[in-house]
C-alpha cells in the first residue's frame, strides 16, 4: 500500500469486485476444452483445426501478460482494466456469434488480449489497497479465482454444451463484464503514485518503448504456439515448430538486450529486469512457474487418464475435478489468516512437501479405481496447491517499490501462464513417449515362449468358442483382447511416469523457499 494512502471504499468490497472478471477471465482458459468436438462439427472444421480455438486465446494472452504492467502504468491501472474487462466482453459476445471458425479465432485472440490484462491488474490492485498485514488474506480470494477457475472449467463448459449449446460459453461473459464494469467504476481507484506516472506520461515524459512491444509479442507468442503445438507437430521434426522455435529465441535474447539498455538509458522498461535482481522474486517467480506446471499439467491429466483409459464422459471426468474446488475453497481462506502469523517460508515450503508427496500417492492409480478414488486423489492434491499460491504472491512482492507492484502481478502471472502450457505440453509429449516406451517393453515379454502369456490366450480362446466363434476367430479375438490390455496398461504406465515427475519437481522446492528473504511479523509484502 503506498504511503499514507487509502481507497476511499471498502478494501474487501473492491476485493470481490475486481475478482468477479478475473475469475470470468480464467474459466476460459479450460472452458471451451471439452467443446471443441462440438465447435468443429458447426463450423464445419477438423477436430486439429479446432484447437486453435484454444491456441489462438492462449497465445494472446501470453502476449500481453509481460506487457499489462508497462500499460496500466501509462494509461492508469483503472483505465486500462476496465478497458480489458470492455474488450473481453466484446470479444466473448462476437466469439458466440461466429459463423465461421476463422472470424472466432480472430476474436478469442481479441479476447485473449483483453483478458490477459485482468488478473494482472486485480492482483496490483489487491497489493496497493491492502495493507501489508492484511494482504494475505486478498490474494486468497484471488487464489480461489485463479486456482479454482481452471479446475472447473472443463466441468462447466460440458455442462453448458450438452444442456444448451457451445455458444453460451462465450455469452455467460457478457453479463458478468457488464456487472463487472460498473463496479469497477463506482470502487475502483489508483492511488496517487500511479496518478502521477499518467500525468507524466500524458505530458509526454515517458518514452514508449515500440520495438519492446514488438519483441515482447514475438517472443511470448511464438513460445506459446511452440509449447502448445510442440507434440502435435513432432516437435523438431516440424519445419513449422523450428522457425517458431529460431523466432522465441531471437525474439527472447533481443528483448532482454534492448531491455537492460532501456534500463541503462533510465528509460521506462516494458518488462522490468531489474526486479530479478532480488533472489526472493526471482525464486517467486520461479516457484509460481512449478506451481503452474503442477496445476494445469493434472487438471489435464486426471480428465484424459479418465476418459481416454477408462471410458468417462467429459463431463463425468470433470466431475472428478470438483473435489479439488472444494479443498482450495477450504484452504485458501485459511492460509490468508496464517500469512499474518506464520513465516510465510515455512508455509511455502510445506505446501510444495504436500504436493509432492499428494502426487506420489497419486501413483496408486489404476484401471480399477473408482470415481470416487479419482477425486479422493485430486482433494488431497489440491489442498497442498491451496498452501502455495498465497505464500508465493505474498513474497513475490517482498522488497519492491510502490511502482513496481503492475510488473510484478504481470510477471507472476505471466509465470504462471507460461508454466500451465508447459504443463500441459509435458504430459501430450511424456504421454506419447513413455507410453510407446513401455508398449515395447512388454510387448517384448508377450511371446509363445512365455507360460503366462500361453495360458491367458488359451483362456481367452475357450471363453470366445463357448460363446460361439471359430477356432481361428476365437485365436484372433483372444490376441486382439490381449494386445488391447497391453495398450491400456502401457498408456497407465505412462500417466504414473508423468505424475512422478511433477512429484519431483514439486519436492525439489521444498529447500529453495529457505533461500528466500524472511518475513517478519506479517510484514512479507512490506515495501
Amino acid at each position: 500500500m503506498a504511503e499514507g494512502w487509502k481507497p476511499k471504499h471498502n478494501p474487501w468490497v473492491i476485493a470481490l469486485t475486481v475478482t468477479l472478471a478475473t475469475f470470468m477471465e480464467v474459466l476460459d482458459t479450460s472452458i471451451a476444452n471439452v467443446s471443441l468436438p462440438h465447435i468443429a462439427g458447426s463450423l464445419a472444421a477438423s477436430q486439429s483445426e479446432a484447437t486453435w480455438v484454444i491456441s489462438s486465446y492462449l497465445v494472446s494472452n501470453a502476449v500481453i501478460l509481460p506487457i499489462s504492467g508497462y500499460l496500466a502504468n501509462l494509461i492508469g491501472r483503472t483505465r486500462f482494466y476496465m478497458t480489458c474487462v470492455a474488450m473481453f466482453a466484446v470479444s466473448s459476445l462476437l466469439c458466440g456469434l461466429a459463423p465461421n471458425l476463422g472470424l472466432l479465432l480472430f476474436f478469442r485472440v481479441l479476447q485473449g488480449l483483453g483478458g490477459g490484462g485482468l488478473a494482472t491488474s486485480e492482483q496490483a490492485i489487491l497489493a496497493d489497497t491492502f495493507e501489508p498485514k492484511k494482504r494475505g488474506q486478498a490474494f486468497a480470494l484471488y487464489g480461489l479465482a485463479v486456482v479454482t477457475a481452471p479446475t472447473i472449467g472443463p466441468t462447466v463448459g460440458g455442462w453448458i454444451t450438452d444442456n444448451y449449446s457451445w455458444h453460451w460459453i462465450f455469452f455467460i461473459n457478457v453479463p458478468v463484464a457488464l456487472i463487472s464494469l460498473y463496479l469497477t467504476n463506482r470502487v475502483v481507484e489508483d492511488p496517487p503514485f500511479l496518478v502521477e506516472q499518467v500525468k507524466r506520461a500524458r505530458a509526454g515524459l515517458v518514452k514508449i518503448d515500440y520495438l519492446g512491444f514488438a519483441l515482447t509479442a514475438l517472443a511470448f507468442g511464438s513460445m506459446e504456439v511452440v509449447l502448445d503445438k510442440g507434440q502435435e507437430d513432432d516437435w523438431f521434426g516440424s519445419r513449422f515448430i523450428v522457425v517458431f522455435t529460431a523466432l522465441c529465441v531471437g525474439a527472447l535474447v533481443s528483448l532482454i538486450w534492448w531491455e537492460l539498455r532501456q534500463i541503462r538509458h533510465q528509460h521506462k522498461p516494458i518488462i522490468d529486469l531489474r526486479l530479478f535482481e532480488g533472489r526472493t522474486f526471482s525464486l517467486s517467480f520461479g516457484m509460481m512457474f512449478v506451481l503452474g506446471i503442477a496445476l494445469y499439467g493434472t487438471t489435464v491429466l486426471i480428465p484424459q487418464l479418465l476418459q481416454t483409459l477408462m471410458g468417462y464422459t467429459a463431463t463425468s471426468a470433470g466431475e472428478t475435478l470438483s473435489l479439488g474446488g472444494l479443498a482450495t475453497l477450504m484452504c485458501m481462506p485459511i492460509v490468508g489468516i496464517l500469512i499474518g502469523k506464520v513465516d510465510a517460508r515455512y508455509l511455502l515450503s510445506m505446501g510444495f512437501l504436500w504436493t509432492g508427496l499428494a502426487l506420489f500417492h497419486m501413483t496408486n492409480m489404476d484401471l480399477q479405481m473408482s470415481p470416487g478414488y479419482a477425486a479422493q486423489l485430486r482433494f488431497i492434491q489440491a489442498c497442498g496447491l491451496g498452501f502455495l499460491f498465497i505464500p508465493i504472491q505474498t513474497l513475490s512482492y517482498t522488497g519492491v517499490r510502490p511502482e513496481q507492484n503492475n510488473d510484478v502481478s504481470g510477471l507472476t502471472n505471466l509465470a504462471r501462464n507460461i508454466g500451465g502450457s508447459v504443463g500441459t505440453a509435458l504430459v501430450a509429449t511424456l504421454l506419447a513417449r513413455q507410453s510407446q516406451r513401455h508398449q515395447n517393453y512388454l510387448g517384448a515379454h508377450l511371446t509363445g515362449a512365455e507360460q503366462l502369456f500361453r495360458s491367458r490366450i488359451a483362456a481367452l480362446e475357450h471363453q470366445l468358442m463357448h460363446a460361439g466363434f471359430s477356432p481361428a476367430n476365437a485365436h484372433a479375438g483372444a490376441m486382439g483382447m490381449v494386445y488391447r490390455q497391453l495398450g491400456l496398461q502401457s498408456d497407465m504406465l505412462a500417466y504414473l511416469d508423468i505424475v512422478r515427475f511433477f512429484a519431483f519437481a514439486a519436492l525439489c522446492m521444498v529447500p529453495l523457499a529457505f533461500f528466500m528473504k524472511k518475513a517478519k511479523g506479517g510484514r512479507a509484502a512490506m515495501h
